[in-house]
């Protein structure tokens, strides 16, 4: 299985190696070479210096050969556009998309693009843990 991420920060350095550990043939794409080194000393797979969003950096990371793509760099319009390229353009129906701007994720998620919005998630997980607290009045409240 071949794997395009874009976007080699924290996220998307993790998710490459996460799935190279898995056996499958992962190249990231960043335009910072400094971001290799996030991936270890020890990583096989491939690394482009570039910007996602030129389609001969795409070709030359194999995206026509790719059955994934995942897209996660630091500009929501950056990761849209990139991911509306990697599935309209060369057709990777496995494409996903972070999207740090709640409205902006449901928008094109309604139009069809796989999109993560860790926004939305973090916004849940935190209303989720304060209710979990032990606060009487809290609680009564949303009895009521």
């Amino acid at each position: 299985m071949k794997l395009i991420v874009i976007g080699c920060g924290r996220v998307g350095s993790t998710i490459a190696k996460r799935f190279a550990s898995e056996g499958w043939n992962v190249t990231a794409v960043d335009e910072n070479e400094s971001a290799l080194s996030r991936l270890g000393e020890n990583w096989a797979g491939g690394f482009i210096v570039g910007h996602g969003m030129d389609t001969a950096i795409l070709r030359d990371a194999g995206i026509e050969e790719a059955d994934a793509v995942v897209v996660a760099t630091d500009g929501d319009n950056t990761n849209l556009v990139i991911g509306q390229v990697a599935q309209k353009r060369f057709g990777i129906e496995c494409t996903v998309v972070r999207i740090l701007d709640p409205a902006r994720a449901d928008f094109y998620r309604e139009r069809g693009l796989r999109t993560i919005c860790p926004t939305s998630t973090a916004i849940d997980t935190l209303t989720e843990a304060v209710r979990s607290c032990d606060i009487p009045n809290v609680r009564e409240e949303v009895k009521a």
